[in-house]
Order: C-alpha cells, then sequence, then structure tokens
C-alpha cells in the first residue's frame, strides 16, 4: 500500500536560495522533455524509461542539467509522462481537455527526489533534518513519526503560494503488515453504517449519528477583506506581491482546515466500524449546479471518500461505494419512491407508512446497498429502529411492511455530534 506524510520545513535562507534553483532547474527539463516529445522521433522517446536515455545527452549539451540530482532529473521527466496519462485518460473519458504546456516558474514550485539522494536523520524529538544531495540539510517539524514497517519510497520539496515549505515523503507498506480486514461473510450489521454526505450536516449515519457541518464563515469574510485590499495595488508593485501572499495564506488557512476536519472524522470512522458505506457521487456535476456550489466545494467530498479509501487499508476496515441514484426518494423499509423538493427534511413513505429524517432514510439505503454490493444482503435477524423526527407521532412495527430489507424501527432521536466530539474520538 503507498501512501504519504506531510511535513512543514525549514530551510535556511541558503538552503532555501538552492532549493529554488534546484526547482528552477527543473522545471527546464520539464519544459525541454515537453519539447523533444513534440520535435523527436517518437521512436526514440515516447515513454519515460525511453526518454530517460537522453538524459546524459542532456547533460553534455546544457552543463546546468549536471548540476541536481540524476535521479531526481529522472522523476521530473517521469512528471512529464505522468501528466501526459492523465490528459490522455480525460479526453478518453469524454472530457475536453487541450494539451500540455511550458510550465512559468510560479506554475512549477516542487522536485522529487526518487529512490536515492536522500536520508531522514535525528527522528528521536519533534524536530529531525532530511538531507538532500547537492543540497544539504533541511529542518522539518517531525509531528508524526512514520511507522517502523513503512519504507520512503520518495521524497517531494514544495513551496506553497505562501512562501511556506512542505516535505512529503511518499511511503508504502507491505500488505502483511497491515491490520487485517475482517471476512466479508463475518461483517457485523450492528457494527457497520451507511453514510450520507448531507446538506444540512456534513455526514448523516444509519445508525443516527450526525456531524455539523465545518464553520468557514469567518474565514471566508476575511478572504474577501484582503482580496479587496489587493484590487486596490497595483499590479507587479511590490506592495501587491505582498498583498497576494496575504490572500494565499487566507486560502491556504481554510483549505487546512477543511483538510483537517476530513482527516478526523475519517480516521473516527475506521476506527469505529468494521464496514462504511458511502454514496459514490459525481461532485464535477454537482459543481456546475448554479445553487450551493461554494458550500458543495468546501465539502470535499471525494477527497472525503479518497480518504476513507486509504485508511480503510491502514485501520483493517471495509470501505464500499455505492450508487447514489434514487438513496433520498427510496423508502428505506419497503423500497417506493417518492419524488422529494429539496427543503423537504423528512421522509414519509405513503405506501408503508415508515417515517424519518430525510437523510437518515438515505443513509438507510446506502447501508443496504452497500451490504448487496458485498453480495450478503440484509441479515434478517439484525434488530433495527427506525429514526423519528422528535416531533411527529410513533409509527408502529405493525405499520412497516418487511420485504427483506429493514424489518423493525429504528431510533427516536439522532444523535448529533459537534466537531469537538468528532475531535476527541481520533
Amino acid at each position: 500500500m503507498e501512501y504519504s506524510h506531510r511535513y512543514p520545513a525549514y530551510p535556511t535562507q541558503e538552503v532555501a536560495a538552492e532549493l529554488e534553483r534546484h526547482i528552477d532547474i527543473h522545471r527546464q527539463a520539464y519544459n525541454y522533455t515537453l519539447y523533444e516529445y513534440e520535435t523527436v522521433d517518437a521512436a526514440d522517446i515516447g515513454s519515460a524509461y525511453k526518454h530517460h536515455y537522453r538524459l546524459p545527452n542532456w547533460k553534455d549539451e546544457f552543463p546546468v542539467f549536471s548540476e541536481v540530482n540524476s535521479k531526481a532529473l529522472q522523476r521530473t521527466v517521469t512528471r512529464f509522462y505522468d501528466n501526459l496519462s492523465n490528459l490522455i485518460d480525460q479526453k478518453q473519458n469524454g472530457r475536453k481537455v487541450g494539451k500540455l504546456k511550458w510550465k512559468s516558474p510560479r506554475e512549477f514550485q516542487s522536485m522529487t527526489y526518487s529512490q536515492s539522494g536522500f536520508e531522514l536523520k535525528n527522528t528521536s524529538g519533534r524536530h529531525a533534518t532530511l538531507w538532500l544531495s547537492k543540497i544539504g540539510n533541511i529542518k522539518i517539524r517531525y509531528h508524526r513519526d512514520i511507522p517502523n514497517e513503512a519504507d520512503i519510497k520518495e521524497v517531494t520539496v514544495k513551496k506553497e503560494t505562501t512562501g511556506e515549505w512542505f516535505v512529503s515523503f511518499g511511503l508504502e507498506t507491505d500488505e502483511d503488515d497491515l491490520l487485517e480486514n475482517p471476512e466479508v461473510d463475518s461483517l457485523d450489521a450492528n457494527n457497520s453504517v451507511g453514510i450520507d454526505l448531507g446538506i444540512l450536516n456534513y455526514i448523516h449515519t444509519s445508525d443516527g449519528k450526525t456531524v455539523d457541518w465545518l464553520d468557514l464563515e469567518g474565514e471566508y469574510d476575511r478572504l474577501r477583506r484582503e482580496q479587496r485590499k489587493l484590487s486596490r495595488k497595483e499590479n507587479g508593485s511590490n506592495n501587491s506581491e505582498k498583498q497576494r501572499r496575504e490572500v494565499a495564506k487566507v486560502k491556504r488557512h481554510i483549505k487546512r482546515k477543511v483538510l483537517d476536519y476530513q482527516h478526523k472524522i475519517t480516521t473516527w470512522l475506521v476506527r469505529e466500524y468494521d464496514a462504511v458505506f458511502v454514496e459514490d457521487l459525481d461532485v464535477k456535476d454537482m459543481l456546475e449546479q448554479s445553487h450551493n456550489a461554494r458550500n458543495k466545494q468546501d465539502a470535499a467530498w471525494r477527497q472525503f471518500i479518497t480518504f476513507l479509501n486509504y485508511k480503510a487499508d491502514l485501520y483493517g476496515c471495509h470501505v464500499v461505494q455505492v450508487e447514489p441514484r434514487g438513496t433520498t426518494k427510496e423508502c428505506a423499509s419497503c423500497g417506493v419512491e417518492t419524488a422529494k423538493l429539496i427543503w423537504v427534511r423528512e421522509h414519509s413513505c405513503p405506501s408503508c407508512g415508515f417515517e424519518c429524517d430525510r437523510d437518515a432514510n438515505a443513509a438507510m439505503n446506502v447501508l443496504q446497498r452497500g451490504f448487496a454490493e458485498l453480495g450478503l444482503g440484509w441479515p434478517e435477524d439484525t434488530p433495527v429502529e427506525t429514526a423519528l423526527p422528535t416531533d411527529t407521532h410513533s409509527v408502529s412495527a405493525k405499520r412497516v411492511v418487511e420485504t427483506g430489507s429493514l424489518g423493525v424501527v429504528r431510533k427516536t432521536k439522532s444523535s448529533v455530534m459537534t466537531r469537538d466530539e468528532v475531535s476527541r474520538t481520533t
């Protein structure tokens, strides 16, 4: 399994200047790779592996390429072909995309050492030292240990638009060293959960828990103020550059808050449950809708699902994505679909009389679809309760039609988890 750990870095002024010089050389190498790809006979290149054989000639013709680590230079060439492969995949999926372009200094702000040329030292405390070939030592804040069973495969150094430096370690762990997932046949329905990515709440679980949205209104107020200040600065001036960094810092702060929030929620989920089922949402189409696009972007649901997937392997949990279409309309008890307007927050089935919160109903459907995706079906002998709004009357279990899915009644009141409670569980 491959994953990464990221750490703040604090290079000295001399080392920072050398890092910037090396990154710019790698940018030139990237652009020269693009030039040769477009002009050299495809039989002589055509892949990163073939293109690597051209690097000795580069160094003879352009001595500047000899000043950077050879493995890092190969990784930059590979970076171009990775971008090219992603572009081809998007075209094959019907996306309208252009072609790769030359990178300007502002667009190319990182470099990667692969396989060799780096060493992590002095990791006994909260700070550590990263040694990079042809650059020197860089202090990093070592706020979490790299697992003993993980091998460092590559190191990426990046300068953010705020001027801050970060180091990312690409890690690889053997499957034998990971926590073992419970057998699919032995999954306990009472320790499995369906997740509805909601509107009023960030998530709503099938067992009646909800997690609040992250409040970013204060951060966006500050962002608007800083952007107004930037609009009044003269383009290209020192004051404009200084204010641009202030805007970048606010944006970076918002991004960090979202990342931290998602890490805490996803870690809680994979530790708490043996199986987590979630909707496979088409986030791109949702963002293109005219209403509420910013909130959906802040939710970063695709990123949330990505975190769930890779943490599932680390903590021994099954994560399954299910078809999202109809989870809100379909009754979790009898399966009859009922159309609902977006502001209708309760589910009331005209067929069987099943009533509950709209998001709770969707989460139950996600749970059932998750078990069906695993080929298990819904365990008939598993007791369940129905989540009902506190201001509605109780629904008798006799009115719930058993159709091989849910049979009995869920909780009367959902338990709401605040951001602080999620933080304490992780």
